[in-house]
């Protein structure tokens, strides 16, 4: 797919890290446009019209799946690509199931995010999982993973999900907040 000329919104609260997105994708002849939270997203896109969006995993207070749905709703053919650096497989598969088209880990390379926009699996996700499957997770990796995994299974509620696990609810809200390690 050929991007030059292409309408892309980018959903991202890390201003600098729009900010350098943007040049970096306007150099690539795309038309660009930033909002930083949830609520201007969604009215952004009625009047944009993006063909392509970068949505941030976790935008201040709100979250980037949860615009995944109705932008997909209005703009059934846009590509969808989620950026986080808060990455785990339970979120991934949530984000894939609300009708993203592609799921990267931050810190990533702006030839990654052009693969993803493009649709080119070479390089991208396809690579990728092939070179995560074959390494085993870290402790601390897999105790995210589940933390993860069991808050969503509780509906996102902090206190429930303490209890499921037998934590104090400010411990595993601790975990929680901190980055997941890398491997």
């Amino acid at each position: 797919m050929e991007l030059a000329g292409k309408k892309l919104l980018i959903i991202e609260d890390d201003l600098a890290l729009a900010t350098t997105l943007a040049n970096n994708l306007k150099r690539r002849q795309l038309i660009v446009e930033h909002v930083d939270n949830v609520d201007q997203a969604l009215a952004k896109c009625q009047v944009f019209r993006p063909e392509l969006l970068l949505i941030d995993l976790k935008l201040g207070l709100g979250s980037g799946l949860s615009l995944i749905s109705p932008i997909r709703q209005l703009l059934p053919h846009s590509r969808i690509v989620v950026l986080t650096g808060y990455a785990s497989i339970a979120t991934a598969v949530e984000a894939i199931k609300l009708g993203a088209n592609d799921y990267l880990p931050k810190p990533i390379s702006i030839t990654l995010i052009l693969a993803s926009l493009t649709g080119d699996s070479t390089g991208t996700a396809a690579s990728s999982d092939l070179e995560i499957a074959e390494k085993p997770m870290s402790p601390a990796r897999l105790e995210w993973e589940h933390l993860q995994k069991t808050l969503k299974e509780c509906g996102g509620n902090v206190s429930k999900t303490a209890r499921v696990l037998g934590l104090h609810r400010r411990t595993l809200q601790r975990k929680l907040d901190k980055k997941p390690s890398k491997q």
